[in-house]
């Protein structure tokens, strides 16, 4: 399996949101690299932040493995969740949009429905789409920013689990949640994400114990440095430059090699895991 070098990421940026088309060198997301064993088999999945990066990687695996995923995106991603969509669908699965701006209670109660309506039920929930932006000082951080890097990351996972709860409780259902190395080891200039990343883990272990009784497991997966558009498009370009080369394995991953850790945290194979965060970082610790 060939993928491109990650080593030597070049100075770049991007508009926010980022797009994955503009991203040198360009990421796996298990597109040609994942071969599927049915795993997932008739598993009904909704993924949050699933047009790009590691919510993209998360929607063309897990239908790889046989199951129907409904894709959470923000408007300004239409293409590249349309790009996701044909992937998925180029290699036999199937997808569903929802064009979405988690930020609002009603928009979360509202996904929550439509998801459960095309998909016919939910086995599995992928609580990713994440905001973040970088400031050098705790005085340039803007307050409508931190409302929106926690609204965005935690109040959405919160609302959305709220929602589905009883759903999940019927089918036996699981919850996965993206935190980050940042909760580990936060950044001063992403002062907010990594708090919001913090707070996700301990929400994750609360959450497996109250949903534990109702037979739904509750996980997260910790992503170290993952190539995606969210980097040149909310770090500066000399923070872009080499990034992930810090790491014990020195390069940043690819999407598809966190995506293997939700596939396993969503299959039968993880049934008495609940409650862990799974830590995808190229070496650091996660503890």
């Amino acid at each position: 399996m060939t993928r491109p070098e990650l080593t030597d990421i070049p100075r770049q940026s991007q508009d926010w949101p980022g797009t994955t088309d503009e991203l040198r060198p360009t990421p796996d997301h298990g597109e040609s690299s994942w071969t599927g064993r049915d795993r997932l088999g008739g598993k009904r999945v909704l993924v949050t932040g699933g047009d790009s990066g590691i919510g993209r990687a998360v929607a063309i695996t897990m239908a790889k493995e046989g199951a129907t995923v409904a894709i959470a995106h923000l408007p300004q991603e239409q293409a590249d969740a349309e790009d996701t969509v044909r992937v998925v669908s180029e290699s036999g699965g199937t997808a569903h949009l929802f064009a979405t701006d988690l930020t609002e209670l009603a928009a979360n109660q509202q996904l929550a429905r439509d998801a459960v309506e095309v998909l016919g039920g939910l086995d599995v929930l992928v609580c990713n789409a994440a905001y973040q932006m970088t400031f050098d000082d705790l005085e340039a951080f803007p307050p409508e920013q931190i409302q929106r890097t926690f609204a965005t990351n935690v109040f959405s996972t919160f609302w959305l689990v709220q929602a589905l709860a009883a759903d999940l409780e019927r089918t036996g259902g699981s919850v996965i949640v993206t935190t980050s190395i940042q909760a580990y080891e936060p950044s001063e200039n992403l002062l907010d994400y990594a708090a919001t990343k913090a707070a996700l883990n301990n929400m994750v272990v609360n959450l497996a114990s109250e949903l534990g009784p109702r037979g739904v497991r509750v996980n997260a997966v910790a992503p170290g440095p993952i190539w995606t558009p969210l980097i040149p498009a909310t770090m500066p370009p000399e923070k872009v430059e080499g990034f992930g080369s810090d790491t014990p394995l020195g390069r940043a991953g690819h999407p598809v090699e966190v995506a293997a850790a939700y596939v396993f945290l969503a299959s039968d194979e993880a049934s008495y895991v609940s409650g862990t965060v799974l830590g995808v970082t190229g070496g650091r610790p996660v503890f």
